[in-house]
């Protein structure tokens, strides 16, 4: 496993919520440095405290392992067919009318 990676997406969602290293750490119970190795890929995280970033970064635990864009076509599908499923009518309705690229 790629802990550096896993460490920098782990950043990315946090910084995406706004929230500090020491804000992130509060809500799974662990220290801000072990949160600061783990950003850095300094250490191994668990997989309870990966369930835990994943729940309070409101991301699937696959989201900070894979690197979404070397996922496989039957991978991205399934990622879409799960981001769509919680679209309304409306917003469905919006991404039908999208035009594919012209090559």
């Amino acid at each position: 496993m790629d802990y550096v990676a896993i460490g920098k997406r782990i950043r990315a969602h946090r910084k995406r919520l706004n929230l500090s290293q020491e804000e992130l750490s509060e809500m799974i119970g662990i220290s801000t440095v072990h949160m600061s190795h783990i950003e850095t890929g300094y250490t191994k995280l668990s997989l309870p405290v990966l369930v835990d970033l994943a729940c309070a970064l409101g991301v699937r635990t696959d989201d900070l392992i894979f690197d979404r864009d070397a996922l496989g076509k039957t991978e991205l599908l399934e990622e879409i067919a799960l981001e769509l499923h919680d679209c309304s009518n409306a917003q469905l309705l919006a991404l039908r009318q999208i035009e594919p690229p012209q090559d």
